[in-house]
């Protein structure tokens, strides 16, 4: 009997020591984000061993990593039925209450966490600061708090330390957090992923040769780890964006590192849509549709693949299929909305309303493309990255009211580099929508946005000569004679300082200047009048306007 009794809990040593040495795994699988591996791992440790509150908890985080909150939602509550680490399924339902905006709720969640802690246990509070970090709208500094309190508990603690670098990077405290991702690494070498986030800051600091050295020696020290090679296909993104003539190459470059990563981890619909998301920033369109199609096989009824479809039906010329697929997706309350699923929508919608054949604009479909458009921008201000070349087209085409609608989106974004000439576009497009044959009187309120306008340029740009003479010419549809001679003076200044070639170059404009600082004096100071027409007639003398309004003032030349 007694030697049954021992080879019982042998046995259950043993499997205990299993599924120990199975979460182990598991959370490395988390780490290299191998998703599915992971899920498989910890389902099969849950359904052996139902107590197993702990493994409970990281599948349902992994679920809520992969934005499936129902199923994250099921686990966590199983966990909280479990006899160990049943306590951590709380900061899973925590997030959720975060994500549901229920601050108050997510509060109680991690109290009952964090409740009756050891003195020296840290596992707790580096979960609840994740919960803050990866809820939907992050709290970089509440996850800080916390970390400090696991600090003072334990300093030496390398996930702690991992945390916190994490933290402090959200918060954009660059030294703070390269101090707490070298602390990590320091105090456990094991931890490649502290390793690779020292070359994350470098990033983040444009330093890019930089960061792909450090990169390459995480690489050397596994050059399985797949987050490395998504790390170096983002940063060769931005390393394209800030080097215009070498985007080709290093977008090139950028995909294929995303598509090493993909084979590290794995090919599930969850990771195509990472790849999808990728895909989007790279402007890689055809391979877009293709893997949505292939997401489409995986499962047919997954939202978010419509998504996917929209954008790519968008830039790849099929409007109609663009204009369902995305109004179908943001018509599906489930669905969590981006401010770039708006922006699409809202193009679909301008470029089906944009009759290029007929050079006519449906009013009505244009209205509700601007509409969602501005919703975008509402919700990501950096959404107005794309409208300089969509106002562009417009204006190109002349339509320069639907270009004006698009350009005053834009200018709502003061930090975009295309600011001041979204600026100088907004004032053109306006200036000249109030010049059309058919205006029978000018929009006194459109013109004053267009005088703003050009004035956000002058202030900038002081000696862009353009900005000057187009707000003496909208100041001359608003009949102010004061501004029109102000405008119309600073412009012949600016391009008198440039000297005697540019004068020369812009004579046309320099004879429209005085010309009209002249007919602007004509009624209040005569003496001045002559003396601008008779500057024409030093340039040109054969100019009637000059020759007739001389006469007209009585002047002499």
């Amino acid at each position: 009997m007694n030697r049954l009794k021992i080879l019982s809990f042998a046995l259950l040593a043993t499997a205990g020591i299993t599924h120990a040495q199975d979460l182990e795994q598991a959370k490395k699988a988390i780490d290299a984000e191998q998703y599915e591996k992971a899920k498989a791992m910890l389902k099969s440790i849950v359904q052996a061993k139902p107590s197993n509150g702990r493994a409970a908890f990281l599948l349902g985080n992994v679920y809520l990593t992969q934005n499936i909150a129902d199923s994250a939602k099921i686990y966590f509550q199983k966990g909280m039925a479990a006899t160990e680490g049943a306590k951590l399924n709380y900061i899973g339902l925590g997030q959720i209450e975060l994500d549901n905006k229920n601050a108050a709720g997510a509060q109680t969640n991690f109290d009952q966490a964090l409740k009756d802690v050891k003195k020296k246990d840290t596992e707790e509070y580096v979960y609840v600061a994740r919960a803050y970090m990866s809820a939907d709208k992050p709290d970089y500094k509440k996850a800080i708090e916390i970390l400090n309190k696991a600090k003072l508990a334990n300093p030496a603690d390398a996930q702690v330390q991992l945390a916190l670098g994490d933290a402090y990077y959200g918060d954009k405290n660059q030294n703070e957090a390269y101090a707490a991702y070298r602390n990590a690494f320091q105090a456990d070498n094991t931890l490649i992923r502290a390793k690779m986030q020292l070359g994350v800051l470098l990033k983040g600091a444009k330093a890019y040769t930089e960061a792909v050295k450090a990169y390459n020696d995480v690489i050397a020290t596994n050059p399985n780890y797949g987050p490395v090679y998504r790390e170096l296909a983002e940063t060769y993104y931005y390393w394209g964006n800030n080097e215009p003539k070498k985007y080709n190459e290093y977008i090139k470059q950028a995909l294929t590192y995303y598509e090493k990563y993909m084979t590290l981890t794995d090919y599930s619909l969850t990771s195509r849509m990472r790849h999808a998301d990728f895909l989007i920033l790279a402007k890689d369109y055809k391979a877009l549709e293709v893997e949505a199609e292939k997401m489409k096989q995986i499962d047919k009824v997954n939202p978010r693949i419509l998504r996917y479809l929209g954008y790519s039906a968008y830039e790849n010329g099929n409007i109609d299929v663009a204009l369902k697929s995305l109004q179908d997706f943001i018509a599906n309350p489930s669905n969590k909305i981006i401010a770039r699923d708006y922006l699409y929508l809202g193009l679909a919608k301008l470029k089906k309303a944009n009759n290029a054949e007929t050079k006519t604009v449906d009013a009505t479909m244009f209205n509700a493309g601007v509409a969602d458009i501005k919703k975008s921008v509402e919700m990501e201000i950096t959404m107005t990255g794309d409208l300089s070349e969509v106002g562009k087209k417009f204006y190109e085409q002349k339509l320069f009211k639907e270009a004006a609608a698009i350009y005053e989106i834009a200018v709502t974004n003061v930090n975009s580099k295309n600011y001041l000439l979204d600026n100088f576009y907004l004032g053109n497009s306006i200036y000249y929508d109030n010049t059309r044959k058919d205006v029978v009187k000018p929009d006194p309120v459109a013109l004053q946005k267009a005088d703003a306008a050009f004035g956000k340029v002058i202030e900038a740009s002081p000696t862009t000569q353009d900005a000057y003479i187009f707000r003496a010419r909208t100041n001359r549809l608003l009949e102010n004679e004061e501004n029109i001679i102000k405008y119309y003076e600073e412009y012949l200044k600016v391009v008198n300082e440039k000297g005697k070639e540019e004068f020369d170059k812009n004579k046309t404009k320099v004879i429209e200047s005085y010309n009209n600082i002249a007919a602007s004096y004509a009624n209040t100071d005569k003496a001045k009048a002559n003396e601008y027409f008779n500057k024409t007639l030093a340039l040109d003398p054969t100019n009637a306007y000059a020759t007739e309004s001389l006469k007209s003032l009585g002047g002499k030349r």
